[in-house]
């Protein structure tokens, strides 16, 4: 069947990095196939793809906990409102809201009230499955379809009766390494890209840093980062007693992983690209109290994608609220010095590949833009 010759009108907001990465990619396969007019919220990589003018900075929606909800809550409802005025003037077909899981499903919601007739995808499914497995029945009045990135959220949003959900892997895939341990490399550290993670992280990496900086496999430390960051990194660095360097490139990202003997990450995305990357982690993740009372009521799941996906615990993880030094040099120290322990989680990492590659049983992965795109020939005149 052909594509339809009208041109698709698309809304697309991206609430953080990680959120711009995805929805620059599904910009790309769309364009690909249709003509596409497209306006929004996102950072640099949507931009590159064609967004002329965000709609407000990408970094307002970029909070974490709380605490840093509680500080930004004004704005954050001001831009819920301007969000949806925005869409209801410009009444595209469809609008696909990536993550940023309370501000869209607000927006959605207001987006109600004011009757807008096209279509809500919501991409990125929420974690019910480690919390409030109650959202899922709530957000299917509000959403068509929820588009998700890991491939056990399509049965479980199904079990939880949630809206119809489908596997369409990640980004991330396309950057996939096959390699082994190596015995000495850089040390990546990645402090995260939110305000709060940088704050709580970045004088906990300079203790790391300093405590290892003399193992025998330690070739050096290597902050990967976004260009928005790179500059206040490399000032928070400069004071550090061991040379860093910070590097945005992300052309340079394969070469980078390919030599790292290991990583310690911050929680989030970037535990499922180094675990593509096959790249050895430690996941550190420093909470604020809010965020410790939460998941200490939630018994302290696992919070790393990789353990998450696979099942169980392939990389350490460090959940703390009262940041423990000695335990991630501990555990860091560990992993330097154990080769199998690093070629364990590689292959580890290589089941992971193929689940993120293929998706679940009875959930296949689907492109992205073919679900935006089922959704649209249900509106575009003479489709079949």
């Amino acid at each position: 069947m052909s594509e339809p010759t009208e041109r698709l009108k698309l809304f697309i907001l991206a609430g953080e990095p990680s959120g711009d990465r995805i929805a620059a990619d599904l910009i790309r396969r769309l364009k690909l196939r249709v003509p596409l007019a497209f306006i929004g919220v996102g950072g640099r990589e949507l931009a590159d793809e064609g967004l002329l003018k965000s709609l407000f900075p990408m970094s307002d929606l970029a909070v974490m906990g709380i605490s840093d909800v509680l500080l930004r809550l004004p704005l954050l409802l001001w831009r819920v409102e301007q969000t949806a005025r925005a869409i209801r003037k410009a009444s595209p077909d469809i609008v696909v809201l990536v993550d940023a899981q309370d501000f869209s499903k607000l927006v959605a919601k207001r987006l109600k009230r004011l009757r807008y007739a096209g279509k809500l995808i919501l991409y990125v499914a929420p974690s019910v499955w480690a919390r409030a497995p109650q959202r899922a029945a709530k957000l299917k009045p509000l959403f068509e379809e929820v588009l998700a990135v890991l491939p056990f959220e399509p049965g479980v949003m199904a079990r939880l009766d949630g809206p119809p959900t489908f596997y369409v892997g990640h980004p991330a895939l396309s950057e996939r390494l096959t390699r082994s341990a190596v015995d000495r490399g850089p040390l990546l550290l990645l402090p995260g890209s939110r305000a709060g993670e940088l704050r709580r992280h970045l004088p906990l990496f300079q203790q790391l840093a300093e405590r290892v900086s003399g193992n025998p496999a330690v070739d050096g430390f290597i902050i990967p980062t976004l260009p928005a960051l790179k500059e206040r990194i490399e000032r928070v660095v400069a004071d550090w007693p061991v040379p860093v360097q910070v590097v945005a490139d992300r052309n340079a990202r394969a070469a980078i992983y390919r030599d790292a003997v290991l990583a310690v990450v911050v929680s989030g995305t970037a535990t499922l690209e180094l675990g593509l990357a096959q790249v050895p982690m430690v996941v550190s993740y420093v909470l604020d109290r809010p965020q410790a009372r939460v998941f200490d009521k939630l018994g302290r799941p696992q919070v790393s994608l990789p353990n998450i996906v696979l099942g169980r615990a392939v990389v350490p993880e460090l959940v703390q609220a009262n940041p423990d030094i000695d335990a991630i040099v501990r555990e860091v120290q560990a992993l330097l010095d154990s080769k199998k322990a690093r070629k364990d989680q590689i292959e580890a990492f290589g089941e992971l590949s193929n689940l993120m590659e293929t998706g679940a049983e009875g959930h296949l992965r689907q492109d992205p833009a073919d679900r935006i795109l089922a959704h649209w020939r249900q509106r575009a005149p003479g489709a079949s």
